[in-house]
Parts: C-alpha cells; structure tokens; sequence
C-alpha cells in the first residue's frame, strides 16, 4: 500500500506544477484539461477550467492535482508537503522561491531536528515544510 497527495487548485493547477517541475527538479509526466476529458459531461456544463489531472514525479515520489470549481476551492490549511533536501544551502534556494509571493508561516531557521527548517504556504495555495535534517541519535540515516 502506498500515500499518494492528490491537490486542488483554484485554476493555476498548470503554473503551479510548471514552476515546481522548474525550481524543485520535477518532471511534469501528466496533464489533461477539463475539455481533453474523453467522457462527455465531465466538465459539469463547463463550470470548471483548467486541469482535470496532472502529475508531476519529484525524485521516487509524484504529487497529483487538478483546477476545481471555485466555489469549491478553498487553500491548504492543515497538511503540508514536506519536502527533505540534502543540504542547508539547498533548503534555503527552495525555501525563497516558495516563499515569493507566499505567505510565511516559520522562518527558515536551525531547529533541535534540522539544521534548516521553514514553513510557508506558496503563492498557489499549497503550504510546505523545506527541511535539511540532523542526524538523530540512535537513528538510521
């Protein structure tokens, strides 16, 4: 069994994942629009725009996400995509770049569990967490 996080936008699904695929080494390998859907009537009358799904893969794991009506959308509030990265300078470059135009909910900071660590909701709606670990003791890294 595996965790997959599937998104929704409010109708900038496409810049999202394009400035992910871009900044975060990503590789968008899916993305169908509402009116590319090969069944009839799944575009509810043409109420939504945008993406009916996308995937982008990030290293051994993919996020999915599509655009939903706007009266349906609303931001990410309590879960986050944590994102680990290999070093400090690493988490700082993709710490500001998610955090232009964002909203700061942590400054990027040296924590008992991470030499850098930071949380933010991006300028798409989607909150992260950018952390470079410490070693722990007792722990297997």
């Amino acid at each position: 069994m595996k965790i997959r996080t599937f998104l929704n936008y409010g109708g900038n699904c496409a810049e999202a994942f394009s400035f992910y695929e871009k900044h975060l080494g990503g590789k968008i390998v899916a993305m169908m629009k509402h009116d590319e859907a090969p069944t009839s009537g799944a575009t509810q009358d043409g109420a939504v725009k945008g993406i009916l799904y996308a995937r982008l893969v990030i290293g051994d794991n993919y996020i999915m996400a599509s655009d939903v009506p706007s009266n349906r959308f609303e931001r990410m509030r309590s879960a986050y995509l944590s994102l680990s990265v290999d070093s400090d300078a690493e988490a700082e470059r993709i710490y500001g770049l998610l955090s232009e135009g964002g909203e700061i909910y942590m400054p990027m900071q040296e924590t008992f569990f991470a030499s850098r660590f930071g949380q933010l909701r991006d300028r798409f709606g989607t909150s992260w967490m950018v952390i470079h670990e410490k070693p722990m003791p007792g722990s297997e890294q």
